[in-house]
């Protein structure tokens, strides 16, 4: 996931943070910043030239011969693009600039004979976008000879993250600012929504009814009349570019930035190609078929859920649109979805099309149910900002399956007994909040709190410790911990074994429970295999004889589904022949 550090500024006050700081505590905390792209180093060896002649290649007849002065000279350049034309501010590719989509360095070269002393580039082979139809053409306001990182504002530096499956509130800049604004101490700055709203009722444009309330616990829509759709202005175009993403139009880029900026991913429908005005959203009939906006028909299964309007099926939920309902130039009238769908639902629907989005991405693992209104207004205020639209006042807001905070206490004294340290009562707490945990009680001896509903991986005492260690630090865990067994004159196993585990979990080890059957082929790696008489099945025809085979094969599923990290211990029982007797 790309992560842009001039994004960051705008929810945390990062000014006095290097980013070398920012990679280090990002990745003890949890986010590995697996790379880091700096702009303005990227792009020092290329600046603004101007083509001030271009003439046929004499030896090739889809190449130009350019002459492109930098300021200072004029150089020949073989240009192979079909937009090239006197008169234009280009993007120019200096001697030694490195080119980043493709890594070549720029040296001279003869091309059909003919000497060339640069390139000129599109955007494609900047990185910016996929377009490689052309050149870069400037505005004429750009100098000959500045850089092209300060033409073009390209001046920023990208993060590269890895986020583990159970951070899925990690998968936003916004949920990024806020594990960085925990650690260094700072104040989350949220985006305020302000709209002015007409006066019409939302209620007479549109209406909403969940047939599958399982799989879509909530939806919540907003409506904005006359809107004016056109190209994007240029902080917008440079924000979503930057992470790799290619602005389409104003509306449909909006829905795209609330998606990076907050981590809730939206759908705009044209309001007025929804028959009777009206979304449903139920299961698919069995081998139904549906065109999404890839513009490719689709075979459907009655477990696939769909949007529909009062007539037909308008979009794959939590996946994509379809083309039947789709954002254009004519389009006046938008209708925002901001909706919870169930990740297994997502997940499978995303797999039986072989179709993965941005959108269904972040479904799968789990977006926030309760930030679906949030992100709606906030895709609602921008829209009228870059489109001249009008707001309808309120929202339809369909929340049958409340899905509520869950309540975990913390003994203070548990922190130092698993990470090894001592820390403050007062920074546990101030940590826990900063991550957005709320305080609902605070003793002396323990902390309750209500878990985030972005956090659904929050579930034990032991996950509170998890997020006090990764926010301070991990480094600042002993190599050797403070831990202590009391044993007495007589070992009880039952107790023995508890406190193994206890100590195991502690240490953050995950506890796998796996059964005593296994495969033919494992048996044998791990002494003389013990058969079964009547096996269940060949995955479980013979007995272990270590708790490594379950093990491995528990490894390799977690891999599987991307699991990189892993502590895994078992507390079970092994199969041994002795005399041969079991």
């Amino acid at each position: 996931m790309k992560i842009s550090l001039n994004w960051l500024k705008e929810y945390i006050d990062l000014s006095d943070i290097t980013v070398d700081e920012i990679v280090s505590k990002l990745t003890m905390s949890g986010l590995e910043v697996e790379s880091v792209e700096n702009q303005i180093e990227m792009f020092k060896n290329f600046i603004v030239g101007f083509v001030e002649d271009k003439e046929k290649h004499p030896n090739a007849d889809k190449l130009s011969l350019c002459v492109i002065t930098n300021g200072i000279e004029k150089l020949k350049v073989v240009c192979g693009a079909p937009n090239v034309a006197v008169g234009q501010k280009v993007v120019f590719a200096q001697i030694g600039a490195v080119i980043p989509k493709s890594g070549m360095k720029i040296s001279k070269a003869k091309i059909r004979g003919i000497e060339s002393n640069g390139m000129l580039c599109s955007e494609s082979e900047l990185g910016l976008s996929d377009d490689h139809s052309g050149i870069i053409v400037l505005d004429q306001s750009s100098k000959e000879g500045t850089s092209v990182s300060e033409a073009l504002h390209l001046n920023d530096v990208l993060f590269e993250i890895g986020v583990t499956p159970n951070r899925a509130d990690a998968l936003s800049h916004i949920g990024v600012a806020r594990d960085l604004a925990a650690i260094f101490q700072r104040e989350l700055k949220l985006p305020k929504v302000s709209i002015p709203q007409s006066t019409k009722n939302i209620n007479e444009l549109a209406s909403i009814e969940i047939v599958d309330v399982q799989n879509c616990p909530r939806y919540s829509v907003k409506v904005v009349l006359n809107v004016e759709i056109k190209e994007s202005p240029d902080w917008l175009k440079r924000s979503l570019k930057a992470i790799g993403l290619r602005p389409i139009n104003n509306i449909v880029d909006v829905t795209n930035f609330v998606l990076h900026e907050i981590g809730q991913p939206l759908h705009a429908f044209d309001l007025d190609k929804l028959a009777k005005q009206k979304i449903i959203v139920k299961k698919a009939d069995a081998d139904s078929l549906f065109t999404t906006l890839d513009g490719k028909e689709r075979k459907l299964n009655e477990n696939v859920l769909l949007i529909c309007d009062g007539e037909k099926p308008v979009a794959v939920a939590g996946v994509m649109g379809g083309e039947n309902s789709e954002v254009t130039s004519t389009t006046k009238n938008i209708l925002i979805e901001s909706a919870y769908f169930n990740p297994s639902n997502i997940r499978k629907t995303s797999k039986y099309l072989g179709l993965s989005t941005d959108a269904s991405y972040r479904f799968e693992r789990g977006t926030d149910p309760s930030n679906t209104v949030y992100a709606a207004e906030r895709a609602a205020q921008l829209m009228t900002q870059l489109s001249g639209g009008e707001v309808v006042e309120g929202v339809i807001d369909i929340y049958p399956n409340h899905i509520f905070e869950k309540e975990i206490s913390l003994r203070f004294n548990q922190v130092e007994r698993v990470l090894g340290y001592t820390l403050p009562n007062e920074s546990i707490k101030n940590i826990l909040t900063s991550l957005g945990f709320e305080i609902k009680n605070i003793s002396v001896a323990a902390i309750t709190v209500l878990t985030p509903t972005f956090r659904p991986d929050v579930e034990r005492e032991i996950d509170l410790i998890e997020e006090i260690a990764r926010i301070n630090s991990y480094d600042a865990i002993p190599t050797i911990a403070k831990i202590a067994i009391p044993i007495g004159e007589k070992v009880d196993e039952s107790a023995f074994v508890d406190d193994l585990r206890n100590i195991a979990m502690g240490l953050g080890f995950n506890e796998i429970l796996s059964i005593p059957m296994i495969t033919e082929k494992a048996a044998n790696i791990f002494g003389k295999p013990i058969g079964l008489l009547n096996p269940q099945g060949s995955e479980m025809g013979f007995l272990r004889t270590s708790l490594l085979a379950s093990a491995l094969s528990v490894v390799e599923k977690n891999i599987n589904v991307g699991e990189k990290n892993l502590k895994l211990f078992e507390i079970g029982k092994v199969f041994l022949k002795v005399n041969d007797d079991l």
